[in-house]
């Protein structure tokens, strides 16, 4: 029951979500992945710490997501994706990426850092949000709803329970980090 009054509460969902931002651009700081340097290494292929960082989250993240899902701590819920939201989505955090060298979650951390780059970038990227919601209308009828994905979630796409997933995604990190770890990265 207090799950439920927490989940309505919208001062303490705020709350949450500040307190939890401050947590993920600290630990962004901590694991390094808010320096101009090493984002830019990962985009030459030269220094893997932002992949680390995102691959063990992602090991660590999972598993305890399916199993709050499992509990019934939480409930997910997720939009059904399409090859034209994708394109065009990827398009803009690509073109963001490869000209600020910082992408919307490490630019705070690394403003928060004191990069003061990263400033311009926040304004680039509230610019930049506020230019897509103006367009959206437009762009959903044109380009967005393009090539519906036939499923929701890799579980309903293969047609397997979700916690086969989490094992086979989860083994698949873990030689992917080690495979790194073996070339020096």
């Amino acid at each position: 029951m207090e799950f439920e009054q927490l989940r309505s509460d919208k001062r303490a969902q705020i709350v949450l979500g500040l307190l939890t931002g401050i947590v993920f651009g600290f630990l962004l700081q901590k694991g390094g992945v808010t320096a101009y340097g090493v984002i830019i290494g990962q985009l030459l292929l030269t220094d893997f710490t932002v992949v680390q960082v995102m691959l063990t989250a992602i090991l660590v993240g999972m598993p305890g997501v399916y199993a709050m899902k499992a509990a019934g701590l939480v409930r997910l819920h997720y939009q059904t994706g399409s090859v034209g939201a994708t394109v065009i989505g990827g398009l803009i955090f690509g073109a963001g990426f490869a000209i600020l060298g910082y992408c919307p979650g490490t630019a705070p951390g690394a403003l928060g850092s004191g990069s003061l780059d990263a400033a311009i970038g926040m304004i680039g990227i509230a610019l930049g949000a506020g230019i897509f919601a103006r367009l959206y209308p437009r762009l959903n009828r044109i380009v967005l709803t393009r090539g519906t994905f036939p499923a929701g979630t890799l579980p309903e796409l293969l047609g397997v329970r979700p916690g086969i997933v989490v094992i086979a995604v989860g083994i698949l990190i873990i030689g992917f980090l080690c495979l790194l770890a073996i070339l020096g990265f």
